[in-house]
């Protein structure tokens, strides 16, 4: 059992979760307190490694960076763990949500009336050849009436509910788990970057009245679209500021270390008239122009650059302009085939690494004809600043969906690692997840 400080109350779970990125992967421990608290107690990152588009092309190389941001994050929470949670932001994510509904014949509505609502939901679903990652009920309807949370005890004609499915390629999903595996660490469960990154940027308003969310991550761009409180679909563009980076190293001849850190330090969405007068230094703060590089031969001057390897903002920030068109191009497409366009389009919220770029939402609010705001996960006791900006919020979200145990009708996994037994859960949705606790098989 675990003792707490005086003062401080017991925690009773602690929950394991790793975003596996292309740019870098990271590590969260959170624990939830006797009084319900969530509260970080470590975290740590570092560079990525063995990891492309999302999908794992390097195993060791993978395990190794998984393995060495796990023990950051241990070493800070002073906690060990043995299960993570894990995000999927590749793997070809796709959703949709699928709508079934049974006869009632006005009664009232009883338990095994859910029961067998959501065992002919589960039938019901169509893979085709996919991984069921999700299969969550959204919300019921009563004659067709929807916003349905628990109808026990309700009369209708008709009881039906609308699952948000969620599908991957299974090969991808496999490496993922087995690169985790492999760093001796047991999978509680893959969630859909999306879902994760939910949990910590929208607020329940923005998913029940409708809202987009789109994550810019280093080699991959996720958009989804919420309404009604579920995911109605979502989109994945093969491109993200990784992108950008190497649009840069290209245009100036430079290696791509440089190119990460010009963007970093002196790009922008936003161009301004005093652009071109301003001269910025192509190398870091500890080479030069005269540095000898790794393998002993002196480090050229960038394309374009004058003879201090210095080079105009203005040109930088033209190929950082004409990378963004293209990916904003990809987006609004993406928007546009979700349904979100129109009247029926409300705002944009913008997380993930790409998302700190300067002046980006303001280049997005502009481009899409749409108010955009910036994804930051919400307050956390314990949550270091370095790690609440959209860069993270898919990794705190990932601990904040495994708290909220949300009902999955495709299997069930344990939630969190017990510190101590909490008492059962009386909610209505406790029935559910036991329901399926049992159930063991995938798709």
């Amino acid at each position: 059992m675990a003792k707490a400080a005086p003062g401080k109350a017991r925690l009773i779970r602690t929950f394991g979760a790793v975003n596996i990125g292309s740019f870098r992967i990271s590590a969260m421990i959170m624990g939830e307190t006797e009084t319900g608290d969530l509260v970080v107690l470590g975290s740590g990152h570092r560079m990525s490694a063995g990891v492309k588009r999302g999908y794992v092309t390097d195993p060791k190389a993978a395990t190794h960076a998984i393995r060495d941001a796990v023990e950051r994050a241990e070493q800070n929470a002073q906690t060990p763990i043995n299960s993570v949670w894990v995000a999927c932001s590749g793997a070809g994510l796709e959703s949709y949500v699928y709508p079934t509904d049974i006869d009632i014949g006005g009664r009232r509505i009883e338990e095994e009336d859910i029961d067998g609502l959501l065992a002919l939901a589960r039938a019901g679903i169509q893979p085709d050849g996919r991984e069921v990652l999700h299969a969550q009920p959204a919300h019921f309807t009563l004659d067709g009436a929807d916003g349905v949370v628990n109808p026990r005890g309700m009369y209708a004609e008709r009881l039906g509910v609308h699952v948000h499915v969620t599908l991957a390629q299974g090969a991808p999903l496999r490496n993922l788990r087995e690169a985790v595996h492999n760093a001796h660490l047991k999978v509680d469960g893959v969630v859909a970057a999306p879902l994760a990154t939910a949990c910590a940027c929208l607020t329940e308003d923005e998913r029940d009245l409708g809202v987009a969310l789109v994550e810019i991550g280093g080699d991959v761009t996720n958009v989804s679209v919420f309404a009604a409180g579920m995911m109605l679909g979502l989109r994945s563009i093969d491109m993200g500021s990784g992108h950008i980076t190497d649009a840069i190293a290209s245009r100036f001849g430079i290696r791509r270390s440089q190119a990460e850190r010009l963007k970093c330090v002196a790009g922008s969405a936003i161009a301004s008239p005093s652009d071109h007068r301003e001269l910025i230094p192509v190398h870091g703060p500890n080479e030069g122009a005269d540095t000898d590089d790794e393998e002993g031969a002196s480090m050229p001057l960038a394309r374009g650059a004058d003879e201090k390897n210095r080079i105009a903002r203005s040109e930088l920030v033209s190929v950082v302009n004409q990378r963004l068109a293209q990916l904003t191009k990809q987006i609004d497409k993406a928007l546009k085939e979700l349904g979100f366009a129109g009247p029926n389009a409300g705002h944009v919220v913008l997380t993930g690494g790409g998302a700190e770029l300067v002046g980006l939402v303001d280049f997005l609010q502009g481009a899409l004809g749409v108010p955009v705001r910036l994804g930051r996960t919400a307050s956390l006791k314990g949550l270091p600043e370095a790690h609440s900006t959209p860069g993270f919020a898919t990794l705190a979200g990932l601990c904040l969906y495994a708290a909220d145990d949300p009902v999955d009708i495709k299997s069930h996994h344990p939630r969190a690692q017990t510190v101590m037994s909490p008492a059962r859960s009386s909610s209505p949705w406790a029935a559910l997840t036991r329901l399926w606790k049992a159930s063991r098989e995938y798709f």
